[in-house]
């Protein structure tokens, strides 16, 4: 797992975050790291799956609708980048 050192935090900050983490009765690390966690995986995140399965009950798609999309889909492999 990584680590992550914060330097010149201020010391207010330092103490609203000890207190935070103190009323939700975990240590300051802990708060921390839920703190990172909610700011860069927001749980109303929309995720590719979700939103593939969703489109697809709006458009009303049926299992044999997607056994055609397989049929019709070109299988040919792709060709590799090439960074010349």
């Amino acid at each position: 797992m990584a680590s992550v050192t914060v330097r010149n935090l201020p010391d207010e900050v330092h103490r609203a975050l000890r207190i935070r983490a103190a009323t939700h009765g975990r240590s300051t690390e802990a708060e921390i790291r839920d703190i990172l966690e909610t700011a860069v995986r927001p749980p109303e995140r929309v995720k590719l799956g979700s939103l593939l399965a969703s489109i697809a009950r709006e458009a009303e798609l049926t299992d044999a609708d997607a056994e055609l999309f397989d049929q019709l889909r070109d299988k040919t492999p792709a060709d590799p980048m090439r960074f010349e």
